[in-house]
């Protein structure tokens, strides 16, 4: 018995719903430094914030993936999971940037990172099962394609998300003035906008896609001569015996997974105050003038920009991976990506910046299909929504790590300047690209 082969735009509408996710997450990644910064957050003290959203992805995701694997109704498997993530999430970027609002109950700058707390444990509700959706609907050959069709609609979503603060101001007119301790009516309107999308775009996954029964997903294991594996399914000790059982290629993935969001980590969280700083020569301190909120719109444009190279370059992700392999194309792309950011440390023209993204484009679309198209083919089906949750410890931890030690690292080894922890992000790619090297890709595609 084997998977339906999916047409392409059965395969796309699989992870349509990445499109709202992807909007939200680009405007919590190029604008939650701006909020929090606006709200009185010191620039060492960004990292602190932050943690909140690793922290999240480190609790939810493999409980959520051990729930979802064992998880059949009438509404299905995966799907629940969706649609409660992403109402969740919409909450929280509407509240977000309004946190001034209930300074009654506690101040801004507190009540900004709950939200952001909320919103970043609803996307990790809603990704993970997205993650192992794909996995459970594709047969082996076409998990690549569909990978790396999901990337490309992360990186549509992340444009337009990204984007939308610059369009709304600079496009449409949309207020960007603010006073002390306000956040501008354009980011307001883009939190409001995206979540919307989130809610039509699952809604469209939702509906669109029947998903197999946990009956058929075990004979399609036994048919890829994958053990059953016994477990209790309600006790979430179950999730401990899985991670010590984890596949030899999972745990060569957690070094490269280490240092690849080590540096995602350090670009989210110190992009703005670095390019505010270093290429538009403001004090650290400021963060209220109108060229700090051109620079965050700018920064927002370039993170839209490696975005778009994600989403254009993931179309031809499957061709070069068969061609070299999945473990060649990822270290050729980390490579790219980590030149990229450490670039930045030479551009003192915003303008320029934009070629620095190219680099960290390549890199972005490989790093969100080839770790995943390499790991699906080591884990049966009926496992892969918690392993999928477990392989998030991997991407958690490295993040909590450059939380907790990044404001400190900026404040006392970079003497305050944020652009080193740019450079450092880059540093910390290529070795990422190096540690690929190591793993074993037990399901490699063969050219026909």
């Amino acid at each position: 018995m084997e998977k339906r082969r999916l047409s392409f735009w059965e395969i796309w509408n699989l992870s349509f719903g990445y499109l709202g996710v992807q909007m939200g997450f680009a405007l919590q990644n190029a604008n939650a430094s701006r909020i929090l910064s606006s709200f009185g957050a010191d620039v060492h003290e960004l990292s602190w914030f932050w943690i909140v959203a690793p922290l999240m992805g480190l609790i939810v995701q493999p409980i959520i993936g051990h729930y979802s694997d064992n998880t059949w109704s009438r509404f299905g498997r995966r799907k629940p999971y969706f649609l409660v993530g992403a109402l969740l999430a919409s909450i929280g970027l509407i509240l977000m940037p309004q946190a001034g609002a209930f300074t009654a109950l506690m101040p801004a700058l507190w009540m900004g990172a709950g939200f952001l707390m909320i919103m970043d444990a609803s996307f990790n509700i809603a990704m993970e099962p997205m993650r192992a959706f794909v996995a459970d609907m594709l047969p082996s050959d076409q998990r690549t394609l569909g990978y790396s069709v999901q990337t490309v609609i992360i990186g549509l979503g992340a444009v337009v998300g990204s984007w939308l603060p610059y369009i709304l101001n600079n496009w449409l007119n949309v207020s960007s003035t603010a006073g002390d301790g306000e956040i501008p009516f354009h980011i307001i309107l883009s939190f409001i906008i995206g979540a919307i999308a989130i809610i039509i775009t699952v809604g469209i996954t939702i509906l669109s896609t029947k998903e197999y029964s946990p009956q058929e997903l075990e004979a399609f294991d036994k048919a890829e001569d994958k053990t059953p594996v016994q477990e209790d399914k309600t006790n979430l000790s179950q999730i401990l015996v899985d991670f010590g059982n984890m596949p030899k290629t999972m745990k060569q993935l957690g070094l490269v997974q280490f240092f690849t969001w080590f540096a995602l980590f350090g670009m989210w969280v110190f992009a703005t105050p670095a390019i505010a700083h270093h290429v538009y020569g403001l004090s650290l301190t400021d963060t209220h003038s109108a060229t700090y909120q051109k620079a965050g719109d700018w920064v927002g444009i370039i993170f839209g920009v490696y975005n778009g190279v994600s989403a254009i370059f993931a179309f031809f992700l499957p061709a070069i991976a068969l061609k070299l392999g999945r473990k060649t194309t990822h270290t050729i792309s980390l490579l790219a990506g980590g030149l990229g950011l450490i670039s930045i440390y030479f551009i003192s023209d915003p303008k320029l910046l934009i070629v620095s993204m190219i680099g960290v484009g390549i890199a972005w679309a490989s790093i969100l299909s080839m770790p995943y198209a390499i790991l699906a083919g080591a884990i049966p089906s009926k496992k892969m929504g918690v392993y999928m949750g477990i392989f998030n410890f991997f991407i958690c931890m490295p993040q909590i790590v450059n939380a907790l030690l990044g404001g400190p690292i900026v404040k006392y080894f970079y003497n305050g300047n944020p652009i080193f922890a740019i450079v450092m992000s880059g540093v910390s790619l290529i070795v990422a690209a190096l540690f690929v090297t190591r793993v074993t890709d037990v399901d490699e595609p063969t050219k026909a």
